[in-house]
């Protein structure tokens, strides 16, 4: 594992070295599309980028990391005063920006912006059905009415509240948080460990409505990317509520995700249940999945803890070998990654969040890491 950090690390800082203050998210002919993320200031992955830089700085020390997180973390300032094009993705942008940098530096300036994604986050809560609701609008396909949405993904958004909660000592960050969480394992996880991607609620009674297959192939098969957004996000809603029913949630839908991904050597079909072709991947849904593995392992005894810890590693060398792309002079590591099962715009290619979790997870299985969640 040094040596696979060793080649991310010599990566890395080669991008960060040419990339200057760009928010990258997906290459093309090798390279970042550089006004990706400023174009779209509030693309929900503007945050990743930061994150491995943040992560980078904390196991090296390196100020490159520090400075080039920072440019970032102020570009964002531009989506926090728009507001207009924010959703419930606020999580995954500022986690990884203002928070992380509060944490790893005490900056009162970065706190205030974790503080104010926070609050915009708690502002899309319905209390009729006790969820977050996703995305806006002008998110959605033309006739589509999104006010009632709950999506898996918001479960890796929601620690941001569980933080906000904390550092105000408001507990009603921390319910809108558990309440959101109840509803998601009451509506998306299934007895067997699988899950759907989103549910319609009715937004005046709270009653659900139906269940749409998103990103995934159908209503009722298993987005793989999901499965791991929801396996990571019950664990890390588990750490800070120590709620029993989040951590069992969570390794239900663990044993589904182990038992599909060993029949195709450790890395994910873009859904599991898809048809055999074409034959999508996505290496995305392994990575974090690894990560929401290694911190499942953190709250079990040793006999089991070591379970899901050998496959996390797993997960990380099979697709280090066979997905990630080591050339220095080309920017990306992570391919075989599938936004959406449906989504014609790209069969297969890299995504910086999928780069962002093959991070993580080597410094996890290395104890480099900090709490970003």
């Amino acid at each position: 594992m040094e040596k696979l950090f060793k080649m991310l690390e010599e990566k890395m800082y080669a991008q960060c070295e040419r990339m200057g203050d760009a928010i990258p998210y997906w290459t093309e002919q090798g390279r970042y599309r550089e006004d990706y993320g400023k174009k779209d200031i509030y693309w929900w992955t503007n945050g990743f980028w930061s994150g491995i830089l943040w992560q980078l700085y904390h196991a090296t020390g390196k100020e490159l990391y520090k400075e080039t997180a920072r440019k970032n973390e102020a570009l964002l300032d531009q989506a926090l005063q728009g507001f207009k094009g924010l959703h419930h993705d606020t999580g995954f942008m500022w986690l990884h920006t203002a928070v992380a940098d509060y944490r790893l530096t005490g900056s009162e300036e970065a706190k205030v912006r974790g503080l104010h994604a926070a609050s915009i986050l708690a502002g899309r809560y319905n209390p009729a059905g006790r969820f977050l609701r996703a995305w806006n609008p002008d998110c959605v396909e033309e006739g589509e009415d999104c006010t009632g949405w709950v999506i898996v993904d918001s479960m890796m958004n929601i620690p941001l509240l569980y933080w906000a909660s904390e550092i105000l000592q408001d507990p009603r960050f921390d319910q809108i948080a558990r309440y959101h969480a109840d509803t998601v394992l009451s509506h998306l996880v299934r007895p067997d460990g699988s899950c759907g991607h989103i549910a319609s609620i009715h937004p005046f009674t709270g009653e659900l409505e139906e269940i749409f297959a998103g990103q995934g192939y159908s209503q009722t098969s298993s987005w793989s990317r999901g499965q791991a957004w929801i396996l990571y996000g019950f664990a890390l809603s588990y750490r800070y509520t120590k709620n029993q029913a989040y951590l069992d949630a969570a390794k239900r839908t663990a044993h589904y995700f182990i038992s599909n991904i060993t029949l195709t050597d450790y890395i994910p079909l873009c859904d599991f249940r898809q048809p055999e072709t074409p034959a999508y991947l996505d290496a995305s849904a392994g990575l974090c999945a690894a990560c929401g593995l290694l911190e499942i392992a953190g709250h079990a005894d040793a006999s089991e803890a070591r379970i899901y810890s050998q496959h996390a590693r797993r997960i990380v060398e099979n697709t280090a070998e066979r997905c990630c792309n080591w050339n220095l002079e080309e920017d990306g590591i992570v391919g075989s990654c599938k936004v959406a099962y449906h989504n014609d715009q790209r069969e297969q290619t890299d995504l910086i969040y999928a780069d962002y979790f093959l991070t993580e997870a080597v410094l996890r299985l290395l104890g480099k890491d900090f709490l970003i969640w």
